[in-house]
């Protein structure tokens, strides 16, 4: 049986689910839950929950980049583990880009270590649904962070992106 999830926009009274979905994804780097709640208030049009009888099961956040804001940048992508394996991910970023490109955005943004399989699947998929192109280029070498052994952050820029004609694509 297929379930049908509500998404919207977060608001400030979801960053602590938000946090304890990131926190249990055991995959991200974990802010603050203080950051967390400031994100729902501060970018939550740019953001999106999944919500399951109420209760939020996944999300993604990001923000229009102040320098060209006909970029979304996708900050992060969480699915709760009892969600997994559904495609929520993937409905969560075509439901928020819809609405960002319906605003003039034109490129999604993000930035995925090379050994993120997960995360690189889901990025090419959507870029292969939005038929649109993937470019890839290092953001930030392994050496700029401040820790030992911390891995590349390669930028994925797919676009330009235009109105999709079946979302259900």
């Amino acid at each position: 049986m297929s379930v049908t999830h509500l998404i919207e926009s977060p608001t400030k009274a979801d960053g602590a689910e938000l946090w304890r979905i990131a926190r249990d994804s055991a995959k991200l780097d974990l802010n603050s839950p203080y950051a967390y709640m400031l994100w729902c208030r501060d970018f939550a049009e740019s953001s999106v929950v999944a919500r399951e009888d109420g209760k939020a099961v996944g999300f993604v956040t990001g923000y229009r980049r102040v320098e060209d804001p006909r970029v979304g940048f996708v900050w992060q992508v969480a699915v709760d583990a009892s969600q997994r394996g559904k495609g929520l991910a993937g409905t969560l970023l075509d439901a928020l880009y819809t609405r960002l490109v319906a605003d003039g955005v034109r490129y999604l943004e993000t930035t995925i270590t090379p050994d993120n399989e997960a995360s690189i699947r889901l990025f090419t998929s959507f870029a292969k649904r939005w038929n649109a192109a993937v470019e890839t280029s290092v953001l930030f070498a392994g050496e700029d962070f401040p820790e030992a052994g911390h891995l590349a952050e390669e930028l994925y820029r797919i676009g330009p992106l235009t109105a999709r004609k079946d979302p259900g694509e």
